[in-house]
């Protein structure tokens, strides 16, 4: 198999100066060292992550630092087709060539609490991303998939299904998953990955789900997979109070909070008494209207709240979510599949967030 593996490749690099500056450079084709493989990448999923990191954007993480020039992206689907030798320590991932595999954003969390050290080695910022034609990884950062899901589906799973399975379970007990306690309420503001993600995974556990967007024809398309209710936050600007209409005053348990500044308080009166709110995104921004001026300290004392920063998940737990598809059968929603050779343009697109679900670049047909 090695044999058909080109000795040049092409990939996508930023400068991190603009999404109109991206461009397609040609390289030599990586070897795999010890404990690596070599992937022939197949689709790659995008993020809002990736269009913060192309515009210079992603600093809010203290302790990473961006090289210059970096390769975008973080969530690929791919085949294995070579092994590097291996270490004096038998690897326990398995993996062999054929495989079909999904990155992980952060190789190195495995489990447990994410650390410095984690973000230091993500995918796409710091480190190189996957929009590439070859990639290798370490062996233990990559999952392998089920079968049913084709590669532009599997690859929407790594950052938006893993945040908002995380979401969903991350302080729960141990060994307990969503929808074993009875009938829970989940809010999940907008109609992007993240959102599409945790409808999916929450109607399947049987929970209630609230979507939140500005388009009806998008609310209604979140219907049809199940959503209970559909509030259009432009008609209804105080939608939280449409929340606790549904919940009967009692508040939804789990809120999926992508707005930022601009949603944050609104999060925090629909959310009930003990519940949670998943930070996850600010596409409403980082600051509110007036400067800032939001007191968190109080909003959380107001309703017994925790308020739980959200970066992805490690490994096991990743494992974990990909048995709850297979189990359910979920399939990933895409709104829209671009060729390699449009990365430029996907990336734009993903921007102006016209998309419904994941945005799609199929590297190989």
């Amino acid at each position: 198999m090695a044999d058909t593996v080109p000795k040049r490749i092409k990939q996508w690099v930023t400068g991190q100066d603009g999404l109109d500056k991206l461009r397609m450079e040609e390289v030599e084709c990586p070897t795999p060292g010890a404990d690596e493989v070599l992937v022939e990448v197949r689709a790659v999923s995008l993020n809002y992550r990736d269009t913060e990191v192309a515009m210079g954007l992603y600093n809010h993480h203290a302790s990473v630092s961006h090289p210059p020039a970096l390769i975008p992206c973080s969530d690929m689907c791919g085949t294995v087709l070579s092994l590097g030798p291996p270490s004096t320590t038998p690897s326990p991932y398995n993996l062999s060539p054929g495989d079909r595999v999904i990155s992980t954003f952060a190789p190195t969390h495995l489990t447990g609490q994410i650390q410095a050290s984690d973000l230091a080695n993500g995918l796409g910022g710091p480190a190189p991303g996957v929009l590439t034609q070859y990639r290798v990884f370490p062996t233990y950062g990559l999952v392998k998939v089920p079968a049913y899901l084709s590669d532009a589906e599997a690859c929407c799973l790594p950052i938006a299904a893993l945040t908002a399975w995380m979401a969903l379970n991350c302080m729960r007990p141990a060994g307990e998953t969503m929808g074993e306690r009875g009938k829970e309420t989940v809010v999940c503001q907008g109609t992007g990955g993240v959102s599409i993600a945790g409808l999916q995974m929450g109607v399947a556990a049987g929970l209630d789900v609230i979507v939140t967007s500005s388009s009806d024809e998008k609310l209604e398309r979140a219907r049809g997979l199940g959503a209970r209710e559909g509030v259009n936050y432009k008609r209804v600007p105080e939608w939280e109070g449409e929340v606790l209409r549904v919940t009967g005053g009692k508040g939804a348990d789990v809120v999926f909070e992508l707005g930022g500044a601009g949603t944050l308080r609104k999060s925090f009166e629909c959310v009930r008494f003990g519940g949670l709110i998943a930070c996850i995104g600010y596409l409403g921004g980082k600051v509110d209207d007036e400067g800032d001026r939001t007191n968190t300290n109080l909003l959380a004392l107001k309703r017994n709240v925790t308020l739980k920063g959200i970066v992805n998940g490690p490994r096991d737990e990743l494992e974990r979510m990909l048995e709850f598809y297979d189990e359910k059968k979920i399939r990933p929603v895409i709104g829209k599949v671009f060729a390699f050779e449009e990365g430029k343009e996907a990336i734009q697109y993903l921007w102006s967030a016209a998309h419904f679900g994941k945005v799609v670049i199929q590297v190989k047909a």
